[in-house]
């Protein structure tokens, strides 16, 4: 995460460079560019989510061409489960406020939420994991495997919910009564 926000910062052209003489103006384009890799992040979050979606939305298809809908139920509950978590990532609020306005945030927190944004990304690579080893449907019993997921999901969910209150721990929530936090 540091990396991309360290990446993003040496491809500014010379009219951003040339703003980082005038005081005030540099930590000002910081904010900016933390905002920025913020909603890159939870883009590329949102995304992966949507191909899990795809991916189980496949094999619950080749569960109906081969005749097996007991399983369907299951692949449909975590269709909708998947989709809110990806709205819930991808519309979330992330610049009202808190960490990327004013206050100071020192690389120590940053890094803080960088391990939790990734430990996101390594909780959805286990249930990517999980929806791989689904059974073909000429196979096992797929309900199993699809109870994991569908305990893993709601999970990964509730994980992205506590996302804010990092945040606010980070930013010492100094927003304004009524702003919302940055997600």
């Amino acid at each position: 995460m540091t990396h991309s926000f360290e990446s993003t910062r040496s491809q500014r052209n010379a009219l951003e460079r040339l703003g980082e003489k005038i005081p005030g103006f540099r930590g000002f384009q910081d904010r900016e560019l933390r905002r920025d890799v913020d909603r890159m992040l939870r883009e590329r979050l949102a995304v992966e989510v949507t191909r899990l979606k795809g991916q189980l939305r496949d094999r619950a298809r080749a569960f109906t061409d081969a005749g097996r809908i007991g399983a369907l139920g299951g692949f449909d509950r975590l269709d909708r489960v998947l989709d809110g978590l990806s709205q819930a990532i991808r519309f979330s609020d992330y610049g009202a406020s808190g960490l990327f306005d004013a206050v100071k945030v020192g690389a120590e927190e940053l890094d803080r939420l960088y391990q939790f944004d990734l430990s996101v990304f390594d909780d959805l690579a286990q249930l990517e994991a999980l929806a791989g080893a689904l059974p073909a449907p000429g196979g096992d019993d797929p309900a199993a495997a699809l109870d994991q997921l569908e305990q893993g999901a709601p999970a990964l969910a509730e994980e992205w919910g506590r996302r804010r209150e990092v945040l606010e721990t980070i930013s010492g929530g100094s927003g304004a009564p009524g702003d919302s936090a940055p997600i």
